[in-house]
C-alpha cells in the first residue's frame, strides 16, 4: 500500500473512532470517479459547525498530525482549513465543512476499495464535479472533464446544477455554469 493510501486510511480511522462525519475529496475521489492522475496529498472534508473549529483542530494536532505551516491551528480557525501531515510526511488538507452542500456531500459519500484492506469514504461523482467546477482552476476543469467522460450516462445532472448554481452565484463567475453546459454536452 502506498504512503498516500496509508495516510488516508489512518486519518479515516482517526475520524471514525471519534464518530466524526467526513469524506475524501480531491485526488483520491478523482482516482475513483475520473481519470487517475498523480496526487501527493490527502484532501478531506470534515463536518464542523461554525465556531466549533477548536473541538476538531485541537485533537487532530495533539494526536501526532503535524502542522505544515506556523500556527496551523490559528490558520484553521480563520480559514477553516487545517494543513497537516501524517507521520510519514504525507500532506493532508482538512477542509472544515459547515455549509448545507458539504453536509449533503458527506451524507451521500460511500466507501470504495482502493487496495486490499483500504476502503476509503469518498464523495460522489456528482459532488466531485461540483467541487472541481467551483474551484475552476484549469487543472480542476480538466479533472471535471475526466469525471464526465468516465461516468458517461450515469451522472445526475439536475443534482449537479441544483447545487452548483447557488455556489456560483456567491462566486459571481458565470463561466462556471457555461462550462457545466459544455461538459453536459459531452454525454
Amino acid at each position: 500500500m502506498t504512503p498516500l493510501l496509508r495516510a488516508a486510511r489512518e486519518l479515516q480511522a482517526f475520524f471514525e473512532a471519534r464518530q466524526w462525519r467526513f469524506c475524501m475529496i480531491g485526488g483520491l475521489a478523482l482516482l475513483r470517479w475520473g481519470e487517475p492522475r498523480f496526487t501527493r496529498d490527502v484532501d478531506v472534508t470534515l463536518l464542523c459547525s461554525f465556531g466549533a473549529e477548536e473541538e476538531f483542530v485541537a485533537p487532530i494536532l495533539s494526536s501526532g498530525y503535524r502542522g505544515r505551516i506556523p500556527d496551523a491551528a490559528e490558520f484553521a480557525r480563520s480559514s477553516r482549513v487545517l494543513l497537516v501531515e501524517s507521520a510519514e510526511g504525507v500532506p493532508i488538507d482538512i477542509a472544515l465543512g459547515g455549509l448545507p452542500f458539504e453536509e449533503l456531500m458527506v451524507e451521500r459519500s460511500s466507501a470504495f476499495e482502493f487496495a486490499p484492506g483500504c476502503a476509503l469514504r469518498t464523495c460522489s461523482a456528482e459532488d466531485l464535479l461540483i467541487l472541481k467546477l467551483f474551484a475552476f482552476r484549469p487543472r480542476d476543469v480538466l479533472d471535471a472533464e475526466t469525471v464526465v467522460v468516465r461516468q458517461r450516462g450515469v451522472l445526475d445532472w439536475p443534482y449537479v446544477e441544483r447545487h452548483l448554481a447557488p455556489l456560483v452565484e456567491v462566486k459571481e463567475k458565470r463561466e462556471i455554469m457555461e462550462t457545466l453546459a459544455r461538459l453536459r454536452g459531452l454525454q
